[in-house]
């Protein structure tokens, strides 16, 4: 049976038609949202910052408006994005480390999973009241500008809970998706954003290149970008679809007083198991204390944003430290040795030249710290080319660098192959369907057959 990706199936299968259809529709929504400004708002002024101003804080405030599928310059209700519930996912994660009874909350099973669901949610509100809060009384001393037009308590109390309404909104939307959709909502929702932002990025590219007299960028460098966009393309399938095939054997066993003979299978470990996760923590994270710092003043907010600002050293260095740290953390909570090598105890299955038990932990982690070694090098290194390019190609958007491209082809493979596992599912449904009723077909056949022949 073929488990290639057929999509001319795909409106064959219900479940997943409407599943996709559902997607699309929830996707189409947020795009929507994205175009509803807060009211008390400058939008002209905002995107007028934004595009004269892409160094220091403007460039802080275009990295924010990058991941927020261009919300801020919108000035939208969507504005803060989903990054609010990310910040919050990644400090309940790391408190569930540190502080013993979170940890405990999460081992009971399905009902400790959803209370850690509703403690991020209660979370995420309060990130996205103080992260308001900081974005309406700072826009102004930040950009030089009447970008909120009256600064008055009740005008900032709407804002922040205009704000914080739409983060909320986009939460549910989020967990919708993942529920009801296909693939994970949080990641859809932010590759949809990029994708969104393609066009003019690629218009205002190719402009630069044959239209705009600039002599820092003509058609050879565009040549040299477009190849540079392959190649980090490329480099992201290869690694993303390799795996360590660790080895496995399972003893011979008796089933129905036979005996069946042993079987060879491997541990598939994937080179990044963390996939875009690392770099969308990192770069949420680093915008907690430009924002943060709006309470301290104007002069404060300033400096805190142009040093924590894309392609400045400082956030370069904290920013491929965080991506490396998450590459490993991500993957401990994913993956417990312990656990992997008692599931293999009790199954019979043992790595060959390794004893069972606590040995076959001890070795799995090592293989698995060696294979995310490799996948958090590569995170860094994709992640940090956007601000190569910039240096190389100034005036060229984020857009063609290796943190939107890694998160948009990463997205869509795990996508895709959550479409092909429902693919995959269908076809033995209706192949198990056709064994079960093939008998009953035969004899009604010969019912028929016994009915046409003369008595």
């Amino acid at each position: 049976m073929s488990h290639q990706l057929d999509f001319k199936r795909i409106p064959k299968v219900p479940e997943l038609r409407n599943r996709l259809l559902f997607t699309l529709a929830m996707l189409a929504v947020y795009r929507i949202g994205v175009y509803i400004s807060i009211p008390g708002m400058d939008r002209a002024a905002m995107a007028d910052y934004l595009g004269q101003n892409t160094q220091g804080a403007g460039g802080f405030l275009n990295m924010f408006n990058f991941l927020a599928g261009g919300a801020l310059e919108q000035l939208s209700i969507f504005a803060l994005g989903i990054m609010p519930y990310i910040t919050a996912s990644i400090i309940l994660q790391i408190a569930g480390v540190l502080y013993p009874p979170l940890e405990r909350i999460k081992k009971e099973g399905e009902a400790g999973r959803k209370k850690i669901n509703q403690l991020t949610r209660y979370f995420t509100l309060v990130l996205a009241l103080v992260q308001g809060t900081a974005l309406a009384r700072g826009l102004n001393a930040l950009t030089n500008q009447e970008v909120v037009r009256d600064t008055g308590m009740s005008s900032v109390f709407l804002i922040v809970l205009t704000l914080t309404a739409g983060t909320a909104f986009l939460m549910w939307l989020g967990e919708e998706i993942t529920a009801k959709g296909v693939g994970n909502g949080i990641s859809l929702l932010i590759m949809a954003g990029i994708v969104a932002g393609l066009p003019s990025a690629t218009y205002t590219t190719v402009e630069a290149a044959f239209v705009t007299q600039n002599n820092s960028f003509g058609p050879v460098n565009l040549l040299v970008l477009l190849g540079i966009m392959l190649a980090i393309v490329a480099a992201i399938v290869y690694v993303e679809r390799g795996q360590r095939r660790l080895p496995v054997q399972y003893a011979r066993r008796a089933v129905g007083g036979g005996m069946v003979s042993s079987q060879s299978s491997h541990l598939p470990l994937k080179v990044n198991t963390s996939g875009v996760i690392p770099p969308i923590f990192a770069s949420s994270l680093l915008m907690f204390p430009g924002m943060f710092a709006s309470y301290l003043g104007p002069e404060m907010q300033s400096a805190v944003q142009a040093a924590t600002a894309p392609g400045t050293w400082i956030y370069n260095v904290i920013y491929t430290l965080m991506v490396i740290f998450f590459a490993f953390f991500y993957t401990d909570i994913m993956f417990n040795p312990v656990d992997m090598s008692d599931n293999l105890k009790k199954q019979g299955g043992f790595v060959p030249g390794v004893r069972p038990g606590a040995p076959t932990a001890i070795h799995i982690n090592w293989v698995l710290k060696r294979v995310t070694t490799g996948g958090a090098l590569y995170l860094a290194v994709v992640c940090l080319v956007p601000f190569a390019v910039t240096e190389w190609f100034p005036g060229v958007n984020f857009y063609f660098g290796g943190t939107g491209l890694l998160i948009v082809v990463g997205v869509a493979l795990d996508t895709v192959m959550k479409i092909q596992s429902y693919l995959i599912s269908a076809q033995y449904d209706e192949f198990s369907v056709d064994s079960a009723d093939r008998p009953r077909l035969s004899a009604r056949m010969d019912e028929l057959e016994g009915a046409k022949s003369p008595s």
